[in-house]
């Protein structure tokens, strides 16, 4: 099966035409304005394409979780000057999502303008389970593109969703993959189907539960897999020690057992561990072997000696795949753990490894900690996305552009 490209709907003609554009500009806010331009900024290469080549671009995307009503605080405008400023011209935002000012506004693009819609999360339908539901929300963002539109699916952090922006939509109109969603997926096929040896797997966040499927993907094919964050105590549960107030999945100990006993060779697990009475940015930090937890006190990053066993492993690996913080990196009294490993990535990147940080909170601790971007192979803007994929996954959002 093939999927056509955007260079094929660029051959095929678009000046003229409305092109419905499904990006992922889900960005994070705090006090109304973005702290992670990271996703806005991935989509600007296919969106300048577009407008260069003359056709009249409408893009949806959603942010947060409005739950299918309408709420100020959800409202795509911090994302609409965002990329006004970036694509240097001014991107109007509609005060609606299929309503009449997007029809009014939508009809009087001209080639090379472009309308952001308002959240498409603000409609109930977008996310239903109701396909018929979808449907109908999908043919009212076709009607937007009048009687010659086409769909371009850019958001590769939404494809792994059967929504009715991303999948229902392909469905009525010639439909293309955009140039990130492209790019993400040479990338993942990379390090999934052929990766150099050594690989090394860096798996952290807070639950098992989240990277459990992944880890049984991916444990057989990986000659390390590194394990941090949230999640590691439940595996030192396993181990029979002791986690304090830490975060543990207890239902998951035995689950975490077997993985243990089938892959223990490939698992790599800290050593030490910061820890700290309450989960706060000024709780005092005390560094402890992981076997020395204090029943009062709960683990919120990896320790120094952890991040060097850590660090020697990736240093060493030709191919490494990243998702997953090492610790609560918001706080910069638990970030180092983030830090190293990262730092790590980034030598063994220089030396000519092939690294990926898949999306998500690794993605925004790069850039919350000050790394060098340019430092790792790829970061991916689609944490769930990228992971459900290497999980062997079919993801909807990319099936229903195979033709």
């Amino acid at each position: 099966m093939t999927v056509k490209t955007i260079d094929d709907l660029i051959a095929d003609g678009v000046e003229g035409r409305h092109v419905l554009v499904r990006a992922d500009l889900n960005v994070p806010l705090k006090d109304g304005e973005i702290t992670d331009p990271g996703r806005i900024d991935a989509s600007v290469p296919t969106l300048r394409r577009l407008l260069d080549a003359g056709a009249r671009v409408i893009v949806t995307a959603h942010l947060g979780r409005p739950k299918g009503e309408v709420n100020p605080d959800f409202s795509l405008a911090p994302v609409a000057e965002a990329l006004s400023e970036r694509l240097d011209q001014w991107v109007p935002l509609a005060a609606d999502v299929t309503g009449e000012d997007a029809h009014e506004r939508a009809n009087g693009l001209n080639d090379g303008d472009i309308l952001l819609l308002e959240n498409v999360r603000f409609d109930a339908r977008e996310t239903s389970k109701d396909a018929a539901e979808r449907a109908a929300f999908a043919a009212e963002l076709a009607a937007l593109t009048a009687d010659n539109g086409a769909f371009v699916s850019d958001g590769f952090g939404v494809v792994h969703r059967a929504q009715a922006s991303v999948y229902d939509v392909a469905a009525l109109l010639p439909h293309y993959a955009g140039g990130l969603v492209e790019s993400e997926l040479a990338v993942l096929r990379k390090v999934s189907e052929n990766p150099e040896k050594p690989y090394v797997v860096v798996l952290g966040g807070s639950k098992v539960s989240d990277k459990l499927a992944v880890i049984e993907a991916l444990a057989p094919k990986v000659d390390h897999l590194v394990i941090g964050g949230g999640m590691c105590f439940t595996f030192l549960a396993a181990q029979g020690k002791s986690v304090g107030t830490s975060l543990l999945q207890e239902d998951m100990v035995e689950t975490c057992r077997d993985l243990l006993d089938r892959y223990g060779d490939a698992i790599v697990l800290p050593t030490d561990v910061v820890v700290a009475p309450a989960f706060a940015a000024d709780a005092a930090p005390t560094t402890v072997a992981v076997d020395a937890i204090p029943d009062d006190q709960m683990g919120l990053d990896v320790g120094p000696a952890s991040v060097a066993a850590f660090g020697e492993v990736l240093r060493a690996a030709k191919t490494v795949f990243w998702n997953g913080p090492m610790g609560v990196f918001e706080f910069p009294a638990f970030a180092e753990g983030t830090r190293g490993v990262a730092q790590a990535i980034i030598d063994a990147t220089a030396t000519g490894a092939f690294s990926v940080v898949g999306g998500g909170d690794s993605a925004a601790a790069v850039r919350t900690l000050g790394l060098d971007e340019d430092g790792f192979s790829h970061i991916s803007t689609g944490g769930g996305a990228s992971l459900e994929f290497l999980e062997g996954k079919e993801l909807p959002g990319i099936a229903v552009l195979e033709n």
